[in-house]
């Protein structure tokens, strides 16, 4: 077992501002805590209006000097950064484990596909092609380029910390933008340990900036700005709604990556046991706090009850305890915050007539843990099915056949990603037909390779994060036509 005693040190977290580390101006801070213990582990410095305007002029200055450097100077500069991760891996993952909360192994994940993602935006700097349009008379030349949009304001989220911000700065600064990171102020050492990697790889002072603060606050000064020309966010649906049509009073480009409420579909014809074990590692990870998560079990009636009892079964079993113990499967929640709300809609769907086969409740009063639960006939008023559970909540229901379920998949206003388990190839591609989502994976959990497209449609956001189309949403296109003299 983890030795309390004797914790791993957590390194209190300052600002970068044009390459230096800085306290606040006005000193202030704020507190970080350990979800697993509920203790005050260090402190993150509180960005203010002076600071944030430092960040902006440091990243005019940047991004002055960065979309010059070429393409291939920026490509290793990624390159070297991802290697720099890869060797301080360890200690990264150390901090995440210990302001996050989830398992150490999580922890270690995350941070080998942030590298990744840097490797992928590397390359994806060297394709930034423009084109040759055939003129339509002698002696005229028409091109057309791809330039970077300027400086970057980007919002990132709790509960991948590292992955999140290396998914919107490898992309934009492998398209030459400048970036004014918000970072999580629940999770700001790895946050700052990723920054550092990109520091030490030779980025430019500016280029990459790191702020904590009160995110309104944060938001209502950068978006309206006219040095930021570019916002991206990624957090829940009210507040994306809220950053979008600010960016939009500004004729600021987005990329929204918002909330879901992923429906799973397991058809009668389905491999059950291997179902339902592929669901439980999907929704153990990070205790359930994922977007992508799956969290509405659409179960054909006739193998409703077979999957549910082997959901259960391997769902009880995991060990819910402290991520830094190597004995721990699932850690806490990374606040009180998501235990509280839990708490709510479990409560909720049981008093409509939900039942209740598995936890429900939180676990001691040491830290943020939660059960494992698992509720069944779930009514479609209960707030739970409207609302993300974004915790170690599944809900498993049944249906009677392909159209009851996809009718339950697309009736709420999100669409991030859905997943399907069948044996039948013709009802994958009615799946992948029918289904509104931006994220399809069909008889496995396969989405959040750093290669592919990762975004969702209708109210789940705008605009790809992962592929080729992640570096495109930092450049805007530009066309030149000339005649001879």
């Amino acid at each position: 077992m983890l030795d309390r005693q004797s914790p791993p040190p957590y390194r209190d977290v300052l600002l970068l501002i044009d390459g230096q580390w800085t306290a606040a101006a006005d000193g202030r801070t704020l507190p970080v805590r350990n979800p697993a213990t509920g203790e005050v582990i260090g402190a993150v410095a509180h960005a203010g209006i002076e600071d944030l305007d430092r960040a902006i002029a440091a990243a005019e200055r940047g991004f002055a000097v960065w979309r010059r450097t070429p393409a291939v100077e920026r490509s290793r500069v990624l390159v070297k950064a991802a290697a720099l991760l890869r060797e301080r891996i360890a200690d990264i993952a150390v901090q995440m484990t210990l302001e996050q909360g989830k398992i150490l192994a999580e922890s270690r994940a995350e941070l080998d596909r942030a590298a990744e993602v840097l490797e992928l935006a590397a390359g994806e700097a060297l394709r930034l092609y423009g084109r040759i349009i055939p003129p339509r008379a002698a002696h005229i030349t028409q091109v057309v380029t791809h330039d970077p949009v300027g400086v970057v304001a980007a919002f990132t989220p709790w509960n991948f910390p590292v992955n999140q911000l290396a998914r919107k700065a490898a992309s934009a600064l492998a398209a030459g933008c400048a970036i004014i990171a918000k970072g999580p102020e629940e999770t700001p050492g790895s946050c700052a340990g990723f920054v550092r990697c990109l520091q030490d790889a030779g980025l430019p002072p500016g280029v990459v900036n790191l702020v904590f603060g009160v995110p309104a606050d944060i938001s209502e000064h950068l978006i309206p700005h006219p040095v930021v020309r570019k916002v991206s966010f990624t957090g829940s649906t009210p507040v994306g709604k809220h950053l979008a049509a600010m960016a939009g009073l500004h004729m600021k480009r987005v990329t929204m990556e918002l909330g879901g409420h992923a429906p799973v579909l397991v058809f009668a014809d389905a491999d059950i046991p291997a179902a339902a074990k592929a669901s439980v590692a999907a929704k153990q990870r990070n205790a359930g706090q994922a977007c992508i998560s799956p969290t509405r079990f659409l179960v054909q009636r006739a193998v409703h009850e077979p999957f549910a009892g082997a959901f259960v079964e391997a769902f009880g079993a995991l060990t819910v305890g402290d991520g830094l113990d190597p004995s721990s499967r699932m850690g806490p929640l990374a606040n009180p915050r998501r235990v509280q709300t839990l708490e709510r809609l479990i409560g909720d769907a049981v008093q409509r007539g939900a039942k209740l086969r598995l936890g429900g409740a939180r676990i001691g009063n040491g830290g943020d843990f939660f059960q494992p639960t698992v509720l069944v006939d779930v009514p479609i008023d209960a707030a739970i099915m409207n609302e993300e559970p974004f915790g170690p909540v599944a809900i498993i229901n049944a249906v009677d056949g392909f159209e009851d379920a996809m009718a339950e998949a697309n009736r709420l206003p999100y669409g991030l990603a859905a997943y399907a388990f069948t044996a039948s190839s013709v009802t994958a591609a009615k799946v992948y037909e029918q289904i509104e989502s931006g994220m399809v994976s069909i008889n496995h959990f396969g989405l959040g390779n750093p290669e592919a497209p990762f975004g969702g449609v209708k109210d789940s956001g705008y605009g790809s994060e992962g592929g080729p189309e992640a570096v495109e949403a930092y450049l805007q296109t530009r066309y030149l036509t000339q005649a001879d003299l």
